[in-house]
């Protein structure tokens, strides 16, 4: 099987005041293509610093993280910024989204950054609302919606540029247990139609359990 995200000896480090704190120490692995994956651990464990650094959003102290092949740690901004635009879809917890937007101008956003035609994008548009249960929904704002359907307007976001890699923090972490069922059926139903690698950080096992592997961290180490 063919590796998406390679991780080899991978460590970071803040700092805090005097003091070096260790988030992650010595970490390898890889999440092959089309792999649904589920980072584990309890609070503090550096797990979301894991996803960020994959996704290209904070810079490791030391290792490399390979993205299909390219080791993002050395990309310069330009290009580490369109790698994430085009190859990584990317859900928040807190959804990220624009409140005086409609739900289909912030799922186009990511079209308008990377400056393409928004017109050539409308089937594609139309098809991603469907998966998602909003094409009814496409002329409203975040505050019209309830909060899975503010997670799923993220979803289809992430989704909306084909990204070969979709990155997940705790996305059913403010949802009700009734709608966060709904939320990881749906991205596992993305996963297993669309063939997306999906990876989430959760601490609920019941979320992890929807992954196909578990990678358990626990004090920055996997466990």
């Amino acid at each position: 099987m063919e590796p998406v995200i390679e991780i080899v000896d991978l460590c970071k480090v803040y700092k805090l005041g005097t003091v070096d704190v260790e988030v992650l120490k010595n970490i390898n692995g890889r999440i092959d293509k089309g792999e649904f994956v589920s980072i584990m651990g309890p609070s503090g464990s550096g797990k979301s610093t894991l996803l960020y650094l994959i996704g290209g959003l904070d810079k490791p102290t030391s290792g490399c993280i390979k993205v299909n092949g390219k080791d993002i740690s050395v990309m310069k901004d330009k290009e580490e910024s369109s790698m994430r635009r085009k190859e990584i879809g990317f859900v928040f917890q807190f959804y990220n989204l624009i409140p005086n937007l409609s739900v289909e101008e912030n799922v186009l956003l990511p079209i308008l950054l990377d400056g393409k035609k928004l017109k050539s994008y409308q089937d594609k548009l139309k098809e991603i609302l469907d998966i998602v249960g909003l094409l009814e929904r496409r002329n409203h704002t975040p505050r019209e919606l309830s909060g899975g359907q503010q997670q799923r307007v993220a979803i289809a976001r992430a989704l909306i540029n084909e990204p070969d890699i979709i990155l997940a923090d705790e996305p059913i972490g403010n949802l009700d247990s009734k709608t966060g069922t709904e939320v990881m059926e749906l991205l596992k139903t993305i996963n297993r139609e669309k063939g997306r690698t999906i990876v989430q950080v959760t601490h609920s096992r019941e979320a992890a359990d929807y992954g196909q592997r578990m990678i358990n961290l626990k004090d920055g180490k996997v466990c």
